[in-house]
């Protein structure tokens, strides 16, 4: 099905509740603000702000007609999947706390940051092959309890380690940070290249090729363009960092001169 077979005002007029995704989300607010009022793990404003852009983010494309239509409009799905796990995830990363970091096995293990790569590159190309995405969207349990929260964990988990938190806890240098933003372009990039350049719907007819097409640029264009905006991030958090090993250093020559 295809947006251009509705009216654009009909299209725009279907909202919905989706509870299973929404009351999750207040939940995880509300866990978020507790936590954070607490001296342990006190959070900034920014970081607030951050985090509640987060959330914001998920209530977005699911309460929308992005939400409603995403099992039928493959350029919707699109917008939710890059919404969620190129823009949600980062955000939340942003605006956790600097002290929070959980010692438990999982967190440990699925936040290295090779393993993480792979997670992430795995889940965002294997999504939209045929076999899987059509396994998905045939199974609807799939796309309404498991999806955005896959996403989200996924997402979270990758950019832990890549962005600000201002350095604490990390387990990659800035530098590589840039690196491992680069080359996940690759995969991201790619992907929706491919899908936009089908020939025929590679989706066994599931939508129609304008629609298949639009959802491919929207993965193409706009993830690359997400990228580079946190790529940019990690640049100046780079810079920061290098300023900052320079302070230290001159200090150290200062006293060493003394």
């Amino acid at each position: 099905m295809d947006m251009n077979s509705a009216p654009t005002s009909a299209f725009w007029s279907q909202w919905q509740l989706a509870p299973q995704i929404t009351v999750p989300a207040i939940l995880l607010l509300a866990l978020y603000l507790r936590m954070t009022h607490s001296g342990k793990h006190a959070s900034t404003p920014r970081q607030k702000r951050f985090f509640l852009s987060g959330v914001g983010t998920i209530l977005l494309v699911s309460i929308t007609p992005i939400g409603v239509r995403a099992g039928d409009l493959y350029w919707c799905h699109m917008v939710l999947h890059v919404t969620v796990m190129m823009i949600t995830g980062p955000l939340l990363v942003l605006g956790t706390p600097q002290s929070f970091r959980p010692k438990n096995w999982f967190f440990t293990t699925f936040t290295h940051p090779l393993l993480s790569w792979i997670l992430y590159a795995a889940v965002m190309v294997g999504v939209h092959l045929p076999g899987p995405h059509e396994f998905m969207m045939n199974h609807p349990w799939i796309h309404l309890y498991l999806e955005i929260p896959g996403y989200v964990v996924v997402s979270y988990l990758f950019y832990f380690n890549l962005l600000d938190r201002n350095l604490v806890g990390r387990r990659i240098g800035p530098a590589l940070s840039v690196i491992s933003l680069f080359i996940m372009m690759i995969p991201e990039t790619l992907t929706g290249f491919f899908i936009y350049a089908a020939p025929h719907s590679i989706y066994a007819g599931m939508y129609s090729l304008n629609d298949q097409r639009r959802g491919g640029s929207i993965m193409w264009s706009g993830g690359m363009i997400v990228d580079t905006i946190w790529m940019a991030f990690a640049v100046y958090h780079w810079i920061k960092s290098e300023e900052r090993a320079s302070e230290l250093l001159d200090e150290e020559m200062q006293r060493e001169a003394l």
